[in-house]
């Protein structure tokens, strides 16, 4: 007798100890005839707020260190007359200066800005303006002016799902001073 108090006691402390443990409903119905018993069950399923951002390389909604590079060789004969340059073939993710973007968010309206430093530079810090980098869009990934006005994507049902590719070409109007110009344009997308 004693060993099935001490049962009966360690029971009612466990189940003292688990407040928050789940319960099952139930229900019994007794009678003749048409007779139901019904029973419910609640669902919650909590889904994270996110934004992802890919340009160039990069994984399906996951994170990935690799900045692609795009790299413009215009000839000597032609340069700065005007006629645009296509990247190098190696450029790009997708090659010849052309990069995959997309953007996806579940948090409302995305807004995409473009920043770098005011020019591209070369070692004798002589620059290159970036308003000699031209982008083509395919898709629905509206690029944003560089250090300019940003660009906004309308979310539906508060989600945002946009995707395409931007292609890149040296305008190559001006004939600059002779060195590698570089800069880096960094993408920022922001949800309310």
């Amino acid at each position: 007798m004693e060993l099935k108090r001490i049962a009966l006691a360690s029971a009612l402390i466990m189940a003292g100890s688990l407040p928050f443990a789940a319960h099952a409903e139930s229900n019994v119905t007794t009678g003749g005839g048409s007779i139901s018993a019904s029973a419910r069950v609640n669902f919650s399923i909590d889904i994270p707020r996110f934004i992802f951002l890919r340009v160039g390389t990069g994984t399906e909604r996951g994170t990935n260190a690799t900045v692609d590079t795009i790299s413009f060789t215009p000839s000597l004969t032609a340069l700065g007359d005007g006629t645009p340059v296509s990247a190098t073939l190696a450029s790009g993710d997708l090659g010849t200066g052309k990069v995959t973007v997309r953007i996806l968010g579940n948090a409302g309206n995305v807004s995409l800005a473009a920043a770098a430093p005011a020019n591209l530079v070369n070692a004798d810090s002589d620059t290159i303006p970036w308003t000699q980098i031209s982008t083509a869009v395919t898709g629905g990934a509206t690029h944003p002016t560089i250090n300019g006005g940003g660009t906004t994507f309308t979310a539906t049902g508060k989600v945002v799902n946009v995707s395409g590719d931007w292609t890149y070409t040296y305008l190559n109007s001006v004939i600059p001073a002779g060195g590698t110009y570089t800069g880096t344009v960094t993408y920022t997308a922001t949800t309310p």
